[in-house]
């Protein structure tokens, strides 16, 4: 490949990646504030880490699980929800279908509102975001599906952000953006 050909597909390139990023001025980067934790299964207590965090929620917790089996975290959630945090969680709707050990049902018959996700193929976001409104917002994100296994069995990653409302506010709005096209589960 000459010279010139790499140069013209490296201009291609750099065109399209800039025109990318000028369709939606949201997804632009964020400065970074507050504090970042990574953790790791199965060597890390992922499940824990993430029941620590839902039980020190105050107002707000917003869930966007592909698969959402554990016991413990949907305890937690109930448990949150209990004591006046306002749960919302949404579910990918096929695996809510072919799972039976899914817990969005259990969630649902204690108040919790639960949402099916129907338009995509795969909702595969796994988001837990805490009190979004406040100076100590978090965000929980990873590949870290919410189910015993992904503690006990894989090899799973989550990353909190704490402390970073501009964070924290573009997961609400991809959230909110989600709920439009969800569907609320029945108890």
């Amino acid at each position: 490949m000459s010279r010139f050909a790499k140069i013209a597909g490296l201009a291609v390139w750099a065109s399209f990646a800039a025109s990318a990023h000028a369709f939606d001025p949201s997804a632009q980067p964020i400065l970074s504030h507050g504090t970042l934790q990574a953790a790791f299964s199965p060597w890390d207590n992922v499940e824990k880490i993430i029941i620590d965090e839902v039980g020190a929620a105050k107002k707000q917790i917003l869930v966007q699980a592909y698969l959402l089996t554990s016991k413990t975290i949907s305890g937690a959630l109930i448990a949150a929800y209990r004591r006046g945090v306002d749960v919302q969680v949404m579910v990918d709707a096929e695996q809510l279908s072919k799972v039976v050990s899914s817990t969005a049902h259990v969630l649902a018959r204690a108040g919790v509102l639960v949402w099916k996700e129907t338009k995509y193929q795969n909702a595969h976001n796994k988001t837990i975001v805490i009190d979004a409104e406040t100076p100590s917002s978090t965000v929980i994100t990873g590949s870290y599906n919410f189910t015993w296994t992904a503690q006990h069995r894989n090899a799973e990653n989550i990353l909190i952000s704490r402390g970073n409302p501009d964070l924290t506010a573009r997961y609400v709005s991809n959230w909110n953006k989600h709920l439009l096209e969800a569907v609320l589960l029945k108890k």
